[in-house]
Order: C-alpha cells, then structure tokens, then sequence
C-alpha cells in the first residue's frame, strides 16, 4: 500500500467535472499501421515495467490520511485500450480534433486512471497513440520516462511474455488509516533530522529561510489581477486542441545569438503566439497581462523511475503587449533570470513539502470547498499554464514503426481557457495548445502563430550573424 503525496492528492481533489486533470500526448508513428492485437499485447507485456498502471486511487475511511493506490483486482486491459479511425484525409485538423473529444471525458475513478488511443487513418499511411494519464499518477517528466518504458530504442522486435499477474487484497479501512498515520508520523521524524544541522549551522540556515522567504514574497507580488480580456474567465467540460512544430536546433540558434536559454526563447514565441490570439479575438493586445505559471521539475537523480509529480511553480508575465520580437525575448530573460536568481521555484518546493504534514481530512475539503467557490467565481491572478517538457532527443520504436512526433497536451482550469504544453523530442520541438471549447474555440491561431514567430527570431539572429 502507497500514499498519494500531498500534491497528487491535490491534483485529485481539484478535479471537478469540468475541469479535468489528465495529461496526453499523441506519438504519431510512420506506417505500416500495426494489427490491434499487435498493439493490445505490446501493452500487456510490458504492465510488469509499470504497476502503477494496474492500480486504482482508494480513499482512507472520513479523509483520515491521504488516498492510496491498491491493486486493481477487476484490471481488464481491454477497457484502458480504446480504438478509433480518423475521417478522411486524415489531417493534423483530424487529429486535433480527436484529441480534443478525448480530453473532454474525465477518466473512471473506480479503474486505473489511464487510456491508450490506437488511431488509425492518419495521412501518409501513419498512425497514432493516445495517451491519457491522470495527472496525480504523474507529471511531465515522469511521463516521458513511462514512455521510455513502453517503447523500443530500435527497430528490432524481440518477442516478450507477459509476466504473471496476481493482485495484492486491498487493505482493510483501519489498515489505511493505522498507515497514514505511521506515515505522517515518519514525515515528521524525517523533518525533525534536519533540525539539529539547522542549529548548528546557524548562518547557512538564515541564508536558507532568507531564500525561500525572498523567493516566496516574489511568488506572491507576482500574483496580481490584470485588465480582463477574453482568454481568462469561465470554462466548461469540453475541450479544443490544436498542435505545431519547429526545429529544436532553430531554437537553439537564437539562444546562441541572444543568449539566455531555450526555455527563454520557447517562452517569447509562446508569448507571440498568445499575442496573435488575442488580436485575432479583437482584445486591445498592447495593454494585455498574460501571467503565465511555469512548472518547474524539482525530481532529482534518485527519483527516475518514480511516477509521481515532483514539480514547483514560477510566474511569468508574458510580455503579449510587445510587438517587437527581439522585445518579448529580452523581456522574457529578464523575469526568467530574476525568477532563479530569487529562488521562487525553491520556494514552491518548500510550500509543497510543507503540505505534506497538513491533515488530509482539512486539506480536501478546503480544497472542494475553494472550487466549489471558483466555479461561481474564477480566479483571475493567472491567466494561462505553460509548461516545457524535455524529451528524448534519439527515435523511439512501436512494433519496428519509428515514432515521428511526440504531441503534448495539458489540461486547464477555473480562470485558465487556454494553455501550452512544448515537448521536444529528436530534433523537434511541438507545441500542443489546449483550449476550452466554448469560449476559445479557435486556438488554431496560436498554434499556427508559433513557427512564425520563431521565424521572425531566427532572420533577426541570422542578421546578428551577418552583421559580426
């Protein structure tokens, strides 16, 4: 029996509805397009590599500790499996609007919280998987790594048995409770070892809470309303998705005119992008706030093979009301630098850690409480999620069909109508953006604006080229 951490925890009791807390991506494969039951036991061969995906979310008796994953004893692959054919021809609009359709259906709490798409008719004789996982289950990171797990590095496929499988009983209701308890009982204990150090080492510890303070203070300034516009405010159940591309080492060579990092350069295109969307929807784009919060992985070496969500939080305000290019950038570097130089991601992670010690039996129904509240009323302190994910940057293998893209998806919520997952992946970098149906239909814009506005850096980077 495993606890959910307080933070996967969170990521279950946020979810309402209407705002569903899953994370995809759709791998995009060259043909031939396999048989199901080619696919359907690729899967079931490879469950032994990742129990977690034969386990269910089981609550402890009146929120007296944490949920816990048990062992699914009724786990049939059969229903994590789905399939489905794309219209002709075939389209990434095809795709985009599949992804979209899937996302907005909440997975079922009482199975495993995951589904596998196999798509068929995808253009060029390809096809795609579909992959949905429960954002308590992991996050970005973690979920490349899965990918890792259930894909081959080459084209040789080696044939595999499938490992037998006999679910553990679930625990009874006082067991669950007896091991919250314990396990509450050890978080403390592991906290209390740091304490003597800390007196002992008095200024490294000043220094340290001095950090985290100066880091959080500049978390909280950041947390301020702007003027509305029509990409924040309330959201319903059903989702739109739309999805590009660009070359990872394009990006890299406006890094290297301009400095800063990637992730610089990734988020002032994402800010043009959002600039774009907002001219298209006829908002006064040159007086815009768009803050953006970022997640930041905090999983260290020791922890790659655990699936679970390791992440803090910075802010960024997007600089959308820019219209110069090199502008945005410069804008970007400056709040990313002052973000690292202040800790607040440092900070983030120590807020989380100290949540892990807070009751479960107030923390959840605070937290259904405070949405219950942000249904009537959305939050207006952060306008949009962009997230950046690393991925493997060698070809990934399905049944000797080499992967092509890796297309991210991240869900929104109460406030958010729209957010931006980028993931790169050998030599690629897609961005996938997610909006809500009703009221931000047409995120095609957004993502059609982002190679476009790497474009515009790179002719400027090229120019820098020349001109030394």
């Amino acid at each position: 029996m495993e606890r959910l951490s307080a933070l996967d925890a969170e990521f279950l009791h946020v979810e309402d509805g209407i705002a569903h807390m899953h994370l995809a991506g759709a791998c995009v494969f060259e043909g031939p397009i396999p048989e199901y039951g080619d696919v359907e036991q690729l899967l079931r061969s490879k469950l032994h590599l990742i129990p977690r995906y034969r386990q269910r979310v089981r609550s402890v008796p009146l929120e007296l500790g944490r949920p816990v994953w048990v062992d699914d004893p009724h786990f049939d692959l059969g229903f994590h499996l789905r399939h489905a054919a794309l219209p002709a021809p075939g389209d990434a609009a095809a795709l985009d609007s599949l992804m979209g359709r899937v996302m907005s259906l909440p997975l079922d709490r009482e199975r495993p919280l995951w589904e596998v798409w196999f798509v068929e008719g995808l253009a060029q004789d390809r096809w795609a998987l579909l992959f949905k996982v429960h954002h308590c289950m992991i996050d970005g990171i973690a979920g490349v790594q899965l990918l890792t797990v259930l894909l081959d590095l080459t084209r040789e496929v080696e044939p595999v048995e499938e490992v037998p499988w006999e679910p553990e009983p679930e625990p009874s209701g006082a067991a669950k409770v007896l091991d919250a308890w314990s396990g509450l009982a050890s978080d403390v204990a592991e906290l209390g070892k740091g304490l003597p150090r800390a007196l002992t080492n008095p200024v490294d510890t000043a220094r340290t809470v001095g950090t985290t303070v100066g880091g959080l203070a500049r978390y909280l300034r950041g947390l301020a309303a702007g003027e509305p516009h029509s990409l924040s405010g309330s959201i319903g159940p059903h989702r739109t998705w739309s999805h590009s591309e660009v070359s990872l080492a394009e990006v890299k060579q406006v890094r290297a005119a301009f400095g800063g990092t990637v992730n610089d350069v990734v988020l002032a295109v994402v800010a043009a992008g959002y600039r774009e969307l907002l001219l298209w929807r006829g908002d006064d784009a040159d007086r815009a706030e768009v803050t953006a919060m970022v997640p930041v992985s905090t999983r260290r070496e020791d922890a790659r093979g655990v699936p679970d969500n390791r992440v803090s939080m910075v802010l960024c305000e997007l600089p959308v009301h820019l219209a110069d290019p090199l502008e945005r950038l410069r804008s970007v570097q400056e709040q990313m630098g002052e973000a690292k130089a202040s800790h607040e991601a440092d900070a983030g992670e120590v807020v989380t850690q100290a949540v892990d010690l807070a009751p479960p039996m107030v923390v959840g129904p605070l937290s259904r409480l405070i949405i219950r509240a942000l249904r009537r009323r959305p939050q207006r302190l952060i306008d949009t999620v962009t997230t950046n994910v690393p991925g493997p940057q060698f070809p990934l293998y399905c049944l000797g069909r080499e992967m092509v893209s890796y297309l991210p998806y991240v869900p929104i919520y109460h406030g958010v109508r729209v957010g931006t997952a980028i993931l790169s992946y050998n030599g690629k970098l897609a961005f996938g953006v997610t909006g809500d149906r009703t009221s931000v239909p047409d995120v095609h814009v957004m993502a059609g604006a982002f190679p476009a506005a790497l474009d515009e850096l790179r002719e400027l980077a090229a120019t820098r080229g020349r001109a030394r």
